[in-house]
């Protein structure tokens, strides 16, 4: 069976409602392929793997969270850049991205996702544009939650202990969002959950009391992509494969 790449267009932004967000790059079709599409090929950033990847599935159509144009990059269309899209054009396949949308949303997005591979529902959302999740949990220290992420996620962590204290309310937000850390400790939080740290976050964890933990940028946004393209594909009744591209970030 094959949908129109006009009722893929629509599912997916009505999913996401891409219009709410001021984002850093565009959302939605980015790259426009062959006009029916069978086959859905999900993954966390349109790498040239990736690409390659869904190009042997025999995908239509590739839906990702990063996708191929930020606000600000270099417009030309040399290096790698050319090669994703000549990989693209010359099998005709649709690219789909969305980056702040799929953070946000409340069951599919990746916040929402990665509390429930963590365990935690959010009760409370905070920093800009809301995308900051937030949800009771019972852990005895820092260095328990810490292990509790890592075993969930298979992967290291970085932890910033501050003094010892029992973890009741913890803040996640994916991805590179160590800048929500502040707004992560005025709503309550024992601990924060992001995918990168910098400089200033181990400061604030020493001096505020409040956990900070580092899961990794693609570990922490596994999991939205998946689950987004899993409902619209199953909606439509089109195929779907989740493609893992290996990411130590």
């Amino acid at each position: 069976m094959s949908i129109s790449r006009t009722t893929l267009v629509q599912a997916f932004d009505s999913l996401l409602q891409p219009e709410r967000f001021k984002d850093y790059g565009p959302n939605g079709l980015q790259v426009e392929g062959k006009a029916d599409i069978a086959c859905i090929v999900s993954g966390v950033t349109a790498s040239r793997a990736l690409i390659e990847a869904a190009i042997a599935r025999r995908a239509d159509a590739i839906f990702v969270h990063h996708g191929l144009f930020w606000r600000g990059q270099d417009g030309r269309i040399t290096g790698w850049m050319r090669e994703r899209l000549r990989l693209l054009l010359a099998h005709d396949i649709n690219l789909f991205a969305y980056h702040l949308p799929l953070d946000a949303h409340p069951e599919v997005g990746n916040n929402a996702q990665l509390g429930r591979v963590l365990g935690w529902t959010a009760d409370q959302r905070f920093g800009e544009q809301d995308l900051g999740f937030a949800g009771p949990a019972a852990l005895d220290g820092a260095q328990a939650l810490a292990d509790h992420v890592a075993r969930a996620l298979g992967r290291p962590v970085t932890l910033v202990q501050p003094a010892a204290r029992r973890i009741q309310r913890v803040a996640w937000c994916t991805g590179g969002a160590q800048g929500y850390f502040e707004s992560a400790i005025a709503a309550g939080a024992d601990a924060f959950i992001t995918g990168e740290i910098s400089e200033p976050q181990a400061h604030l964890a020493r001096e505020t009391g409040v956990a900070f933990i580092a899961a990794g940028h693609h570990a922490t946004e596994r999991y939205g992509a998946p689950a987004a393209a899993a409902r619209v594909a199953q909606q439509l009744g089109v195929e779907h494969h989740f493609i893992e591209i290996d990411n130590p970030a």
